[in-house]
């Protein structure tokens, strides 16, 4: 794996800044109504995808997940403006504007989305995987899912498939505690989700996933075991969201002093620390990195503003792909 030096640090440190102000100025915008629907924000879970892109192979694997899904497709290479765009409904978004906050997409950079369906991507991140492994493309596809999804049937369905045909896989529960509103430990017998791997006898772990170091080491060990052909891991990383489920979450069920606690393990104070203790950098600098995030956000939100919304012809355009399809000339008819 690729070594843990200053370069990547300060990448880390630049990212994950850039990361936690989009997702603030997301929730003003949607404060504002320019963005509608559902909305949620990942503040606090940033190491996961900084130490998951370290490990892989980003001119060839994959990622999918569900719909906390803003910053996954960053860390795989997706401009942040197209997303804001996409989340704003715009036509310049990763989408044109169709998807929203929960459907981010890019098959440029082998995002495989956003997806609005509870546990929906388990089964969807093996099949990518069987794809992979059917045309020899040497390459892992990282299926993301939250601690709920966990309790869905097809996650079984999907681990036994997998374990059968030695996919090219790496699942991962983002474990940050609470599902929408309901703890780990009041939806099930156990609170050690990556237990469930031990069924199958597919090699499982927790990871403290306040660390991109610690997520990148399981990582690359999770990937490189997919890629030689030795079938898939189930990776527990035990994280926290310091915001609600989504923007309609008032968060009755935990306290401001447990959010308060957990933020002493700021993802994003870990990785500044190390930077300090290494003298990679001094306050100065990193107050310098802060602000190119500051305004690169900004810059995200004049590109959204100066874009157009979608033509509203283009509501059609994605219904049917058949051209001939029975029902579209009655639609034109009427």
């Amino acid at each position: 794996m690729k070594e843990f030096s200053k370069e990547v640090y300060l990448k880390w440190y630049e990212e994950m800044t850039m990361w936690r102000r989009f997702e603030d100025k997301c929730r003003s915008l949607y404060l504002k109504q320019k963005i509608r629907g559902f909305l949620h924000l990942y503040n606090g879970q940033e190491a996961i995808p900084a130490g998951f892109a370290h490990a892989m192979d980003l001119s060839k694997d994959s990622m999918i997940t569900a719909y906390r899904c803003h910053i996954h497709p960053m860390a795989m290479g997706v401009d942040p403006k197209r997303i804001l765009a996409e989340l704003c409904g715009k036509a310049t978004g990763t989408s044109g504007g169709m998807g929203g906050s929960m459907h981010i997409f890019s098959k440029e950079h082998r995002f495989y989305g956003g997806h609005g369906i509870v546990g929906g991507q388990i089964p969807l991140g093996a099949g990518i995987a069987f794809a992979d492994k059917y045309f020899d493309r040497n390459a892992v596809n990282i299926c993301f899912f939250g601690d709920g999804a966990s309790r869905q049937g097809s996650l079984h369905e999907t681990f036994n498939m997998a374990m059968n045909w030695k996919l090219p896989v790496v699942f991962v529960v983002e474990n940050n505690g609470y599902a929408m509103g309901t703890s780990v430990k009041r939806t099930a017998n156990h609170e050690d989700i990556y237990k469930l791997g031990l069924g199958y006898e597919m090699p499982c772990l927790p990871v403290d996933a306040m660390d991109p170091v610690k997520v990148a080491e399981v990582a690359f060990e999770a990937i490189e075991r997919a890629r030689r052909g030795d079938g898939p891991t189930f990776i527990e990383a035990r994280t926290y969201r310091y915001r609600g489920h989504s923007m309609s979450d008032a968060e009755p069920y935990r306290s401001k002093d447990e959010v308060a606690e957990y933020k002493k393990s700021d993802p994003i104070e870990i990785v500044k620390q190390r930077i300090l203790d290494n003298q990679w950098a001094n306050e100065d600098e990193l107050v310098a990195l802060d602000e190119k995030s500051r305004a690169f956000v900004e810059e995200c939100v004049d590109f959204m503003e100066e874009s157009p919304y979608p033509d509203l012809n283009k509501v059609y355009d994605y219904v049917y792909a058949q051209e001939d399809y029975p029902f579209i000339n009655k639609l034109e008819n009427n």
